[in-house]
């Protein structure tokens, strides 16, 4: 009942147009905001706790979140990251794990994973009942999105690279992050669903891009005729996505079709918002609608404090929660904080 008083304060406060086919409008929770902050006191996370993936188990909200300790050089992505993990059985309020449960250690993919670390996580279920994490593998030469595998949240299975096999290996050296596979919402679960027999991942920066995979371990990008990743989103002049645009939290297949939330960077400022795209449901690579405007936006103190002073809101998880949306997010590149709607 509280946070519901909570929202009806701030619903006035929310920005942007709201079309019909958005999720929201999402309310920050001042009481709890920010959720998860640096540890001084923990080396692997006294630097940064940032930029999470979510999921509901057992009737508990989880978050998988990057960690930077305070090694390397004192500059964004001069760190080790590795990924925490979290619950709440409200959603606000979380208890942390002692130990990262995902991070760069000796094995296949030492040399993809040091010293940058594992980082920036968004996660979905498989049918099977499996966790499936996209992330990215930092080396402090080429960003490479890979995958992992759990059944608990505890222990994973490193898999590599995402587009390994794909186009004979081209992508491996190229840039590429932030997936976000298309899902179906199942009560509180978000399980990946396919669209014409496959799945699909919206991925990348500067733009969105678009894969396909059989397995959700083994991911191609679609391509035009003369063999480069197609771009299925961009960034648009004058508007609060004028920088670039970034794949966020897990795709959604909607009565109204694919709703896909993504970060937003802003010129001359920089700063780092989130919009919503609406795709057609039956053909993932279709844009149909978009926000005019930021749903999300940093606007309180501690979304401009820390690494990245600009101002961040930077949307990587999301859970039906309780009759709710809860979205998580990185702010500043330093905590992560929540915002919740209701569920249309």
């Amino acid at each position: 009942m509280r946070i519901a008083a909570c929202c009806g304060i701030l619903l006035a406060a929310a920005s942007g147009r709201q079309q019909s086919w958005m999720l929201g409008p999402f309310v920050k929770p001042p009481q709890v905001n920010p959720v998860i902050a640096p540890n001084p006191d923990v080396a692997w996370e006294a630097y940064a706790t940032f930029n999470p993936a979510a999921v509901v188990r057992g009737g508990k909200v989880f978050l998988l979140y990057r960690a930077e300790d305070t090694t390397g050089v004192q500059e964004i992505g001069g760190h080790t990251s590795r990924l925490g993990l979290a619950e709440s059985s409200d959603g606000l309020h979380f208890t942390r794990r002692a130990t990262p449960v995902l991070y760069p250690d000796s094995g296949a993919q030492r040399k993809n994973e040091w010293p940058g670390g594992v980082e920036d996580p968004r996660i979905v279920e498989s049918d099977d009942g499996r966790y499936i994490l996209t992330y990215t593998q930092w080396n402090h030469e080429v960003p490479r999105l890979a995958v992992a595998t759990s059944d608990d949240l505890v222990s994973w299975t490193k898999h590599g690279p995402a587009f390994a096999r794909a186009a004979g290996g081209k992508y491996l050296r190229t840039e590429s992050k932030s997936g976000a596979i298309l899902s179906r919402v199942e009560g509180d679960r978000l399980i990946a669903t396919r669209v014409n027999g496959k799945y699909w991942m919206y991925f990348g920066v500067p733009e969105l891009r678009i894969a396909t995979s059989d397995n959700l371990l083994d991911w191609t990008p679609l391509e035009d005729a003369g063999g480069t990743a197609i771009a299925v989103l961009s960034a648009r002049p004058d508007h609060f996505d004028s920088w670039l645009v970034e794949a966020g939290p897990p795709a959604l297949i909607t009565p109204a079709g694919i709703v896909v939330l993504y970060n937003a960077g802003s010129l001359p400022s920089r700063t780092y918002s989130a919009g919503q795209a609406l795709f057609d449901a039956r053909d993932p690579t279709k844009l149909v609608a978009r926000s005019d405007s930021a749903f999300i936006r940093p606007t309180e103190g501690y979304e401009r404090t820390g690494q990245y002073t600009a101002g961040t809101t930077f949307v990587e998880g999301l859970v039906p929660f309780r009759g709710r949306w809860y979205l998580y997010y990185g702010t500043a590149d330093s905590r992560v904080g929540v915002a919740v709607a209701e569920r249309q």
